[in-house]
């Protein structure tokens, strides 16, 4: 198998603010004001669309489509043997080109319990460019009581509930982990990749004054008082918040428990990878990859490149810095 270089994949119409950032990174035409997202080698659909957000490969087959009629040699035999034909991994781009809304992700057990999906959502990210002062909010800084969230969310007080949370302060290079359940909002001015469980699982806290109808959408479909208890209202002590929060040339880019959701490995200057599923992001430089006997590639700055599992050793020359984006370990 080759390896694949990844066309940009944004859907359109999302309910807040973004693209252009996307579209300079990746030195491609802007796709519109409401397209924040790059679905990068996505096998995942936008939560209520049977395709929206699935990665097209040049040859018309959709992604997840080739990888089930071959997983081993895409995924490895190992994974195949715990996650089946499933990546068990979505990566994106995400340019907030306003402050996104305070919102939660479900985590595994309550995903499976509750919405019949097989995972939640722990989600990270890693700042690629980030205006002077932008924030992102990250879990409650005193436990809240189940009533006061309600009424939170019942009167859409955004004020109450950005007050409630940590305020992070981020440049470019730095590292966040977001656990499921953790309540967090990205704030406006922010470039960052994210790697994610493959979900597309939301519930919105705050909805008022985006392009979207909480009462409708963003209760995970089953309402806001069966949705709630997917939060956690537990303060977020100042330890554990320093533990989510690193930078991207730290010995780990995440913590090590994060190991069990997803992978992510800084590569800067000449590198050798065994063999394994991975999709590479180009953060800066020029250089090449090769695979197999006489392969290679040309990388630049905002490249996004697949390796199949079957591509076997893979080796990385030049000054060149990325990102490599791994499945959960297996």
């Amino acid at each position: 198998m080759t390896v694949i270089v990844l066309p940009v994949n944004q859907p359109a119409d999302r309910f807040y603010l973004g693209g252009d950032r996307i579209a300079a990174f990746r030195g491609s035409a802007p796709a519109g004001d409401h397209t924040p997202e790059d679905w990068v080698g996505s096998t995942t659909t936008v939560a209520g669309f049977d395709s929206l957000g699935l990665t097209v490969l040049d040859d018309g087959r959709l992604l997840r489509a080739a990888i089930a009629d071959d997983p081993v040699r895409w995924l490895g035999a190992a994974h195949v043997a715990r996650f089946g034909a499933d990546p068990a991994l979505l990566v994106k781009l995400l340019d907030a080109g306003e402050r996104l809304p305070v919102h939660v992700h479900p985590d595994d057990a309550f995903a499976q319990s509750h919405l019949g999906c097989r995972n939640g959502k722990t989600e990270s990210w890693i700042i690629l460019d980030a205006e002077p002062g932008a924030k992102v909010h990250l879990g409650f800084r005193e436990d809240v009581e189940p009533a006061t969230l309600a009424d939170w969310v019942a009167r859409q007080d955004r004020a109450a509930m950005l007050d409630a949370l940590h305020a992070v302060e981020v440049t470019a290079g730095d590292t966040v982990f977001v656990p499921a359940g953790y309540a967090h909002a990205i704030g406006a001015g922010i470039l960052l990749l994210e790697l994610q469980q493959a979900a597309d699982l939301s519930l919105l806290l705050e909805y008022d004054g985006f392009a979207i109808d909480g009462p409708r959408d963003g209760h995970l479909g089953i309402g806001f008082d069966a949705a709630l208890p997917c939060v956690r209202r537990q303060a977020v002590p100042a330890g554990t918040l320093k533990e989510l929060c690193g930078r991207i040339d730290d010995t780990r880019i995440f913590p090590a428990y994060g190991d069990a959701f997803f992978r992510a490995i800084h590569h800067s200057g000449p590198s050798e990878w065994e063999p394994g599923f991975s999709i590479a992001v180009v953060l800066s430089g020029e250089g090449r990859l090769s695979w197999g006997a006489d392969e290679s590639l040309a990388l630049r700055t905002g490249m996004t490149v697949l390796i199949p599992h079957d591509a076997g050793t893979v080796r990385v020359e030049g000054p060149v810095e990325l990102v490599r984006c791994r499945p959960p370990v297996a």
